[in-house]
């Protein structure tokens, strides 16, 4: 069984609220990024085994969520060892899910390789006990998540036509860093009614909470976001956590960046 696990990116991100369990209330739209994803394959074996392949992501392989994700189904189901393979492409440390992504497929090729007739409703509980974000990639489609992201409902937000620039620079954010310098704080206006608003108001109104300290931190970041704005992105923005981040392009763009730079470009 052979899935792409693509990744997503984060069209607003508010900081609402620390919680009393440590995590932090948020409101975000998910949108997929179809064009740019890992590949995952699962195939029976005479034990378990996990492979990796593409780019190399520091993490030792029994914690990789690829892993986990099978060790969580098979507290469950009664399953036979499996070969794990992960094709790595989309960067790590960046805010794009590539690891929960990769997570929710083994999920979902578990489920339809064994045939275990898992509901989407299990699937997603399943995949939110990995992370927050896990569960998102189950149902794979722009929806507004809450909660600390794993609260889901989907959003009508059309942005096809649109097109997408994904930048990543040689360096990651980790999760510690960033939510370790966030102020929390709830908007006057709901992310859904400033999405709502005609998108040249956007770049004004759309914010990413994670943005002012991990800018400070890394300059460079606010640097790239610049760029995007100066080759005529309608919106730009870093994804999640970083270090990604994004431009909206309503025609093909034509931007150039340094050869450390990883560059994705889609049309959504």
């Amino acid at each position: 069984m052979k899935l792409n696990a693509n990744c997503k990116i984060n069209l607003g991100l508010d900081i609402l609220r620390r919680r009393e369990d440590g995590f932090h209330d948020l409101e975000t739209v998910m949108i997929p990024v179809t064009e740019l994803y890992d590949v995952i394959t699962v195939e029976r074996a005479d034990e378990v085994e996990f492979v990796q392949t593409g780019i190399v992501v520091d993490c030792p392989p029994e914690k990789n969520l690829c892993l986990r994700a099978y060790n969580l189904v098979r507290s469950r189901y009664d399953l036979p060892p499996v070969r794990i393979t992960l094709d790595k492409r989309v960067p790590f440390g960046a805010g794009l899910g590539g690891g929960s992504s990769d997570a929710s497929m083994v999920i979902r090729a578990l489920n339809e390789e064994f045939k275990l007739e898992m509901s989407v409703r299990e699937m997603v509980e399943m995949a939110a006990a990995l992370g927050s974000d896990t569960a998102f990639f189950i149902e794979n489609r722009v929806q507004l998540c809450t909660g600390r992201g794993e609260i889901m409902q989907p959003i009508d937000l059309d942005l096809s036509g649109l097109w997408l620039v994904v930048i990543k620079p040689p360096f990651g954010v980790s999760t510690a860093e960033a939510y370790s310098g966030v102020r929390p704080a709830v908007p006057t206006r709901s992310l859904v009614e400033r999405l709502a608003d005609d998108r040249s108001t956007w770049q004004e109104q759309i914010v990413n909470g994670f943005e002012p300290h991990i800018f400070t931190a890394h300059p460079r970041l606010a640097e790239l976001k610049q760029t995007l704005l100066d080759s005529g992105a309608l919106y730009a923005a870093m994804s999640g956590s970083g270090s990604a981040l994004f431009g909206l392009y309503e025609r093909k763009p034509s931007v150039e960046f340094a050869e450390d730079i990883f560059v994705h470009i889609q049309q959504l």
